[in-house]
């Protein structure tokens, strides 16, 4: 007896990025978690809180981006840089003045 039910499309293990150039790499949130991380110190935050908004800040865009499986370098950034703002504005003005110098 043949089984006809009906399954889900598999879905890849990761989810990857595409970068400004075209070029792809696998999604890696501690890319995310330690841009944040500087932007804080770079606003004058302690180590603690920006451990903690660190930490909150990867865990968001990872539970965004697994919705996904590619999405380009500057939709991540662009939801960053919200979830940010509703943190601490100081700290989502240094992450986007970041993008802006390098």
């Amino acid at each position: 007896m043949e089984r006809t039910t009906k399954t889900k499309p598999k879905r890849f293990g990761f989810r990857h990025v595409v970068k400004r150039r075209g070029r792809k790499e696998k999604y890696d949130e501690r890319k995310i978690y330690a841009s944040v991380y500087e932007s804080c110190h770079a606003a004058g935050l302690t180590t603690k809180q920006a451990e903690k908004i660190s930490a909150k800040v990867s865990d968001t865009i990872t539970k965004w981006a697994e919705k996904k499986d590619a999405m380009h370098a500057h939709e991540i950034h662009r939801e960053v840089i919200n979830a940010l703002r509703k943190m601490d504005k100081d700290t989502a003005f240094m992450y986007e003045m970041h993008k802006n110098i390098c």
